[in-house]
């Protein structure tokens, strides 16, 4: 990619230099990835319950072997050379133990070549940022841009810069491979007030830069793997919004599985529509929020893309931001469009940090402009994004008093049923407002948790004694209402094994929040469990900053913690596990209180 400099264009305040600019050769443009997808590896989701022995095994049977991303329950799996990775897929995708498996595909970056242009900041005025801005700049929320990285020495970005992490090279490396990172970053968080070039839409918000890209001959691209990983680094590390202007992943189930876990985690992802002036016919997903690209007179940008999967459209067109080489561009793609609706997400979550990502999500929907057909279409979704209008419904937004129980019921196994070994379970869980998480109860004993739905679990039934067993499903929404399913009464007939004595520990984590990460407000603390002698024996007790805080039985507990309680700072978690032979093992971690 090529960035003509301009470093002689400057501008005062808000007014915008004029320049031309070669942004992309039509090389760059037009030329497709040699290869469809990464040679050597697959991709894959555990279901809740499954233990890494387990899982391993399941690696293993097809020569590979897995790495986590982060603290989510996705993995790639290395592959030997010689084995067919559509083939391993099919295989792993017929496992009840997997909630997926699929290739890890290669991406471009979603910008579009076009003739040079004379830039303006037209798109500012055109969401009503100005008047947002009286209300917030952004302050305190970290926006983490999944890119080809960022020129932190920019001097419109470098106040705005936090830590990252370069996933693809996993070092620290976050310099821009091919300028488009640069672009986007502007776009969203350019510092505002310091009389330089240009301004973000969030302008006082961090920027978290996270390469995920390599660079060849004829571009930068990204793998699903990549931007999975990425994403999962993001949401562990403090970030309350992702923004990834890549083109074909919204039907990935990787990327939607991660962007799910930064949902949960408080987050949203923005993902570009793509520019290539087709209904992308992929299905709408409410784990990230898609954007399409409009012009200055609000009509859809002559290269965007749309479908029913779009629920937001927002400024691309001669979108004008910084570059690579330390000045300034005008850009077009669902590239910039995206950045324009994460940077307003940005206001809204400074101005009201306590909501949640649903909450957000709804606000940004529901004041943005009804363009093209009443209410939602597949052209601009809900609207163009409107930042004065978002940043003012949520200056007075009271969130309703939510009292309804989710509705759960257990659809597999059936009651009376025999089963031996893993079991997989299925649950349908849904509620006026939305699931939070599932947590299946073998006989009482919270044996695995699940925050997404489709809510499937992989129960180890070796942990029960042989004979009947009830299971129970138990769902909670956001504001704590929690429904429980019927009792599903198995029988459970597992060969007898010769009794041995047990002399070893349970291994016992806190799978959330991350060590060394930060939380505010609500969160929920997540530890899981195993032992050789089943999940059925292992007593769990929770502590923080050595107080007892929780306490219960089985593989995994959960527990709500109101941060606000508790001064800002560092603060220690502690989980001691006991199995029924008496060992015991412990875990801990450190978080900050923001």
């Amino acid at each position: 990619m090529y960035i003509a400099p301009i470093s002689s264009l400057k501008k005062t305040g808000m007014a915008a230099a004029a320049g031309i600019v070669a942004l992309l050769g039509a090389a760059q443009a037009s030329a497709a990835p040699p290869a469809e997808f990464a040679r050597g590896r697959v991709l894959i989701e555990a279901r809740a319950g499954l233990s890494d022995a387990v899982l391993d095994k399941l690696v293993k049977a097809q020569g590979g072997k897995r790495r986590k991303l982060g603290q989510s329950r996705l993995h790639v799996v290395e592959l030997p050379p010689g084995l067919s990775e559509q083939d391993v897929v099919a295989k792993l995708s017929r496992r009840p133990e997997l909630k997926f498996a699929e290739l890890d595909r290669k991406v471009r970056v979603a910008m579009d070549a076009n003739d040079p242009y004379i830039g303006s900041a037209w798109h500012i005025a055109k969401i009503g940022a100005p008047s947002a801005w009286d209300r917030s700049q952004g302050g305190g929320v970290t926006i983490a841009v999944l890119d080809t990285g960022v020129n932190v020495a920019h001097p419109d970005l470098k106040d705005r810069i936090v830590p990252g992490y370069n996933v693809y090279d996993n070092n620290t490396d976050v310099s821009d491979l091919c300028g488009h990172g640069t672009a986007v970053a502007g776009t969203a968080a350019a510092s505002t007030n310091n009389a330089l070039g240009v301004a973000g839409v969030a302008g006082s918000a961090r920027i978290m830069p996270v390469r995920i890209v390599f660079k060849d001959s004829t571009g930068c691209y990204a793998y699903t793997s990549t931007i999975a990983n990425g994403i999962t680094y993001a949401a562990d590390n403090g970030a309350r919004i992702a923004n990834v202007s890549f083109v074909g992943i919204a039907d990935s189930a990787a990327v939607k599985s991660a962007a799910r876990y930064m949902k949960d985690k408080g987050g949203l992802v923005f993902i570009s529509a793509g520019n290539n002036n087709i209904d992308e016919n992929v299905a709408p997903d409410d784990a990230f929020v898609i954007v399409s690209a409009t012009d200055s007179s609000d009509n859809r940008s002559s290269f965007s893309s749309w479908g029913s999967f779009v629920s937001l459209s927002a400024p691309g067109s001669g979108i004008w931001t910084t570059n690579n080489a330390l000045g300034y561009s005008a850009w077009n793609g669902t590239s910039f469009a995206s950045p324009v609706g994460a940077g307003v997400a940005g206001l809204v979550m400074a101005l009201r940090p306590e909501l949640n990502a649903a909450q957000v999500e709804s606000l940004l929907f529901s004041t943005s402009v009804d363009l093209g057909t009443a209410g939602r279409d597949p052209i601009y979704g809900y609207g163009r994004v409107n930042a004065a209008a978002a940043v003012s419904a949520a200056a007075s937004y009271v969130p309703p008093v939510d009292a309804t129980a989710p509705q759960v019921a257990i659809a597999a196994p059936l009651g009376s049923s025999s089963v031996s070994g893993l079991v997989p379970v299925s649950v349908n869980a849904s509620d006026n407002v939305g699931v939070a998480r599932v947590e299946l109860k073998v006989n009482g004993t919270v044996v695995a948790v699940e925050t997404a739905a489709p809510f499937g679990f992989s129960w180890d039934s070796t942990g029960v004694a042989n004979g009947m067993n009830s299971l129970v499903a138990v769902a909670y929404d956001a504001a704590g209402n929690a429904g429980s399913s019927a009792s599903v009464v198995v029988n459970v007939a597992n060969a007898s094994a010769p009794v041995m004595k047990d002399t070893e520990a349970p291994a016992v984590a806190i799978n959330n929040p991350v060590n060394g990460g930060s939380v505010s407000g609500p969160t929920t603390v997540s530890i899981s469990a195993s032992d050789n002698a089943g999940a059925a024996g292992i007593s769990l007790s929770l502590s923080i900053d050595g107080k007892p805080a929780a306490s219960g039985k089985g593989g995994s507990l959960s527990y709500n913690w109101n941060t606000k309680k508790f001064a800002k700072g560092l603060h220690t978690l502690g989980v001691s596990a006991r199995d029924a032979a008496g060992n015991t093992s412990s875990s801990s971690i450190s978080v900050t209180v923001r």
